[in-house]
């Protein structure tokens, strides 16, 4: 396994390369992104992963300069599940001038639910995905559907820009007790590692009121809220989407058996943490 650290070396080692594999990562890795790492593995070519934190999906109160930088425990885990190159650029390497060219989400979606709570967090991601899209040249991208919404931007913007890349969707990976695995999973106390799996539950507890003819949207989406509230959580939202487009669905459309997600973002204590669930 190859670490490289700048565009020219890396476009040098992928010249000719017709089925690059491609994993964007900030790095801080687990078993969620050796997961994504095996898959693209499984789609053959050499499989690239990056590893970045990106200043642009950063609001200015959020972590970046806390965020953990771990490169060379990421490298140890990369290597056997399956990644033959790390890029690991500066900030100086990908921004060597502030990024004046960005790429816009439309609103319609990336406005609502995360976008809403981190304005500007999918213009951020959007712009560093193209621009490592433009310099891995990928046949194939593996995200995460942790970050369902995120998800759902990515592949709209491949298909709008008419991106040869084949987008690949890979299931959230849970510890034992049902938490979805996240880099920031780190950041909560002991005690609240405990409590964290009650987000699933409220997830679970949205699912299981979806299709109940008797209650609206909204007292199903006020109910889950308030059992988290009661618990100590602050939730940002705990809603019913159409997984077309992450609109809320009618109540026509709910009880017809709509394909739906039920979709959570709260934070416990000092930690933020998100969360889905495919009906």
């Amino acid at each position: 396994m190859r670490v490289i650290h700048t565009i020219a070396e890396l476009r040098q080692a992928l010249a000719g390369q017709q089925r690059t594999a491609f994993v964007p990562t900030m790095g801080n890795l687990h078993e969620g992104h050796l997961s994504l790492v095996r898959e693209a593995a499984r789609r053959g070519g050499p499989v690239v992963v990056s590893i970045f934190v990106n200043r642009l999906q950063f609001l200015p109160h959020e972590d970046f300069d806390q965020y953990p930088r771990t490169l060379a425990r990421d490298c140890e885990l990369l290597a056997p599940a399956g990644c033959d190159i790390v890029f690991a650029p500066s900030e100086s390497e990908l921004y060597p001038e502030p990024q004046a060219y960005k790429v816009q989400p439309p609103a319609a979606l990336a406005d609502l639910l995360e976008g809403e709570f981190r304005p500007g967090f999918f213009t951020g991601v959007c712009t560093v995905v193209m621009k490592l899209f433009q310099i891995v040249q990928p046949a194939v991208a593996v995200f995460g559907q942790k970050d369902y919404q995120q998800l759902a931007v990515i592949r709209g913007m491949v298909r709008q820009f008419a991106l040869p890349i084949e987008i690949v969707g890979h299931a959230t990976v849970r510890a034992d007790d049902g938490l979805a695995l996240s880099s920031r999973n780190g950041y909560l106390q002991p005690a609240e590692r405990v409590e964290a799996i009650a987000l699933a539950q409220s997830l679970r507890q949205l699912a299981a009121g979806a299709r109940d003819g008797a209650a609206t949207l909204a007292s199903i989406e006020a109910a889950a809220a308030d059992s988290l509230r009661a618990r100590g959580w602050v939730p940002d939202y705990l809603t019913l989407r159409r997984r077309s487009d992450l609109l809320p669905p009618t109540d026509a459309e709910r009880l017809a058996g709509e394909p739906l997600v039920a979709l959570g973002a709260a934070r416990l204590g000092q930690t933020r943490l998100i969360d889905n669930l495919e009906l």
